[in-house]
């Protein structure tokens, strides 16, 4: 049996992949994203997001313990890129409004780093694994909105504790005009690029879906 582990709080993720037929488990990572950041700080952002995305994957490989079935933990980080600079999350009102507000009428680049780890079954120690990841990228372009708008939506709390402080699945979404890429990577993981990694990984996609999407 196959388990597709989702590490990662993200509701947006976790309602990408069951829209896609696929059932996961969550279990949230403990780790340090500062301290990783500082270690990356110096490198792409693609770099620093798959950092990122891998950290969070092995810390909850790690916290399986022995398994009976191949468990693939999946990890997920997401920053836009606008002008050069490298947006997370604001998690402040005032830093969120400064953001919304630079974005309106203008262009970024949103990276999600991927990392799948596969623990398999075992009684030994340590536990096997094979892993890989690998980034994506899709270019969004944002419509002009007024400072009213902006106050509304940053007074809803959504772009608070998200990537570029904007979502495009949710309120934000009518302030996108376009995306270039996959969308799905926009909401913060790519489902043409996760096929391909857990292909490589020896899974076959359709065996995981466990309902018709609709």
């Amino acid at each position: 049996m196959t388990i597709i582990v989702l590490a990662s709080a993200s509701p947006a993720r976790l309602s990408t992949l069951r829209a896609a037929g696929l059932d996961p488990l969550v279990r949230l990572s403990n780790v340090d994203e500062d301290a990783i950041l500082q270690q990356v700080k110096d490198e792409a952002i693609e770099t620093q997001v798959l950092a990122l995305a891998k950290a969070k994957a092995r810390n909850v490989a790690d916290s399986l313990g022995p398994v009976s079935d191949n468990h693939f933990v999946i990890g997920c980080d997401s920053m836009l890129q606008h002008h050069g600079q490298v947006l997370g999350k604001p998690h402040s009102v005032e830093r969120a409004l400064q953001r919304c507000a630079d974005l309106s009428g203008s262009e970024g680049f949103l990276h999600t780093g991927h990392w799948i780890v596969q623990v398999s079954p075992t009684t030994d120690s340590p536990l096997p694994r094979a892993e890989l990841g690998k980034t994506a990228t899709s270019k969004v372009l944002f419509n002009e909105f007024s400072s009213e708008e902006i106050a509304a939506y940053v007074a809803t709390g959504e772009p608070l504790e998200v990537a570029g402080s904007f979502t495009i699945d949710g309120l934000g979404g009518a302030f996108v005009k376009s995306v270039e890429g996959d969308p799905h990577n926009v909401v913060g993981i790519s489902l043409p690029l996760l096929r391909l990694l857990l292909n490589d990984l020896g899974v076959f996609w359709p065996s995981l879906w466990t309902k018709r999407s609709t």
